[in-house]
């Protein structure tokens, strides 16, 4: 398939720079990918739309400050984006500036890292001269939490570092938060489970696989970076025997779909696992758990689109599309949702 072929044109008004208030009050369109149905409503009204015993899985990983600002000893300005850690001392990082092997950044007199094996473009191994614990400590103090570059706001820093995380966010390790989960708030999640609505949790560290841009033509000759995966036991026993007994499961977010599907056998049942994830969906994969997903709207050529047109068919997938800028839905990571259902 073409790359062509998932771009769309979207009004710059309908770019979302900031969260509904509450979470709760962005809107929902809901999508029966069956029937072909499309209904418009508010995201609480998913407490209507779900029912006892239903399940829903989420992605419990946490946004970590990625982006470092430092200097090369001649001064010039440099910015490291952190993508993972590889052991103590050692990441993976986007290297925003001009950059060559050993070229040493500082951060502060007591910090700085080196240059030490280009991966691929601008993405460096890089070393940091202090230990795992006192890394943590300064990136904590003085990262900046990477908001994407369509978001444009004032206040990066203060408001939007608690905006830009889930109200369930555990496990420390994205770069980018899993934004289908941003429309739940603690009281809508109280009520949900009040209604016997079952709760269950996967984590994926969001990376470079995610949000990278598709530069191929052919959309089949992208290559995805890994990201790391968790399934644990009791989880993965939950949902195999759910979906046995025909409980509905939804998903939220494509990274949670992500590690289900890749977790997956051929014969739909999940596995539980620690491990790295490439796994790329497009139209034409064959589904093996995943049946039902809460997403938010995606960004043109985007590897998310390719994942939603897969699940739900692209022609339908453009008709939502279609339907959500002509009523003027917010789109992109603090926009709004909609449920694909069958």
């Amino acid at each position: 398939m073409k790359l062509s072929e998932f771009n769309y044109n979207l009004p710059s008004h309908l770019i979302a720079n900031k969260p509904a208030s509450p979470r709760d009050s962005s809107r929902l369109l809901l999508a029966n990918y069956d029937t072909k149905k499309m209904e418009h409503h508010i995201f609480k009204d998913i407490l209507d739309v779900l029912q006892k015993g239903d399940v829903l899985v989420y992605n419990n990983t946490k946004v970590f400050p990625a982006r470092l600002f430092g200097s090369k000893e001649t001064g010039g300005k440099m910015e490291v984006f952190l993508l993972r850690e590889i052991e103590s001392g050692i990441w993976t990082a986007i290297i925003g500036g001009r950059s060559k092997k050993d070229l040493k950044i500082n951060f502060n007199k007591d910090t700085y890292c080196n240059l030490i094996e280009q991966e691929e473009g601008y993405v460096w191994k890089i070393k940091f001269n202090i230990t795992r614990k006192k890394l943590n400590d300064f990136i904590n103090k003085s990262g900046h939490v990477p908001i994407p570059p369509y978001i444009k706001n004032s206040d990066p820093e203060g408001r939007l570092k608690k905006e830009y995380q889930t109200v369930y966010a555990k496990h420390n390790g994205s770069v980018a938060a899993p934004t289908a989960g941003l429309h739940f708030t603690n009281s809508l999640m109280k009520k949900l489970k009040l209604k016997g609505v079952i709760f269950k949790y996967v984590t994926l560290h969001v990376g470079l696989g995610t949000f990278e841009p598709v530069k191929t033509d052919r959309i089949e000759d992208h290559k995805i970076h890994s990201e790391f995966g968790i399934l644990d036991k009791s989880t993965a026993q939950y949902l195999n025997k759910a979906k046995k007994g025909g409980k509905r499961i939804v998903v939220v977010g494509t990274t949670a779909l992500r590690v289900l599907e890749a977790f997956s056998n051929n014969k739909g049942e999940l596995t539980p696992q620690k491990n790295w994830i490439n796994i790329f969906i497009y139209p034409g994969y064959k589904f093996r758990f995943v049946n039902n997903l809460i997403t938010n709207f995606h960004l043109p050529k985007s590897t998310l689109l390719m994942l939603i047109s897969a699940l739900a068919g692209k022609g339908f997938i453009d008709k939502c599309y279609q339907e959500a800028i002509k009523n003027e839905y917010r789109f992109y990571s603090f926009g709004d949702a909609m449920m694909l259902y069958e």
